[in-house]
């Protein structure tokens, strides 16, 4: 029960950080959207941004921690990708039970660029997790290319940069859309056929 609140509270936070901005979100605003009393959420969480941090943490970092435990250092480039929509997938999770689905790429940004810039502790989180998954992205092509899976021609660095940041774009040329998480296959496989090694 209280897990059930506390999460409920969570997601309702999300939803208005997303669309009013952290700033522009009361105490009092949270309580009126979720016809709950100031003394409940104290109880879950001690203040404003404590509530932000923990957001953000649970809906924007753990998934994507989650996702890279997933992921061996043996791992190749399908398994990389494997892993990665695992984590698209954790946040289509979030985004359903979101009622306001008019929630967009630009909202998204906007909250995580505040988050990083107020909360030196969740921009290191953040960070440590992109060095992360970069670093697998390159040894995922390398263990490819020894593997024959992909053309040994391709320059690495350059493609792990295109692949990790296919999921930062949601739905490019439509940063006020909706998010569309259907893309992200599409994406990932598209690029990989560009690199995979053709038949002789």
């Amino acid at each position: 029960m209280q897990e059930d609140r506390r999460e409920k509270i969570l997601l309702k936070a999300l939803e208005l950080y997303m669309v009013e901005g952290y700033a522009n979100v009361s105490i009092t605003d949270l309580q009126a959207a979720l016809n709950m009393g100031r003394g409940t959420l104290y109880y879950y969480f001690k203040d404003k941004d404590e509530l932000f941090q923990e957001v953000v943490d649970q809906y924007l970092i753990r998934p994507k921690h989650r996702a890279l435990e997933r992921v061996k250092d043996t791992a190749t480039l399908s398994e990389m990708i494997d892993a990665m929509l695992y984590y698209t997938n954790l946040l289509k999770e979030f985004y359903d039970q979101v009622e306001n689905k008019n929630i967009n790429t630009s909202n998204v940004v906007t909250v995580m660029y505040t988050a990083y810039s107020r909360f030196p502790d969740l921009y290191r989180k953040a960070r440590r997790l992109y060095e992360r998954e970069l670093n697998l992205w390159i040894q995922a092509i390398k263990n490819s290319m020894r593997a024959g899976e992909i053309r040994g021609n391709v320059h690495i660095e350059t493609v792990a940069h295109m692949f990790l940041h296919i999921k930062d774009g949601w739905d490019p040329g439509r940063s006020g859309a909706p998010m569309n998480f259907d893309i992200f296959p599409e994406q990932y496989n598209y690029l990989y056929e560009l690199i995979k090694k053709q038949p002789e």
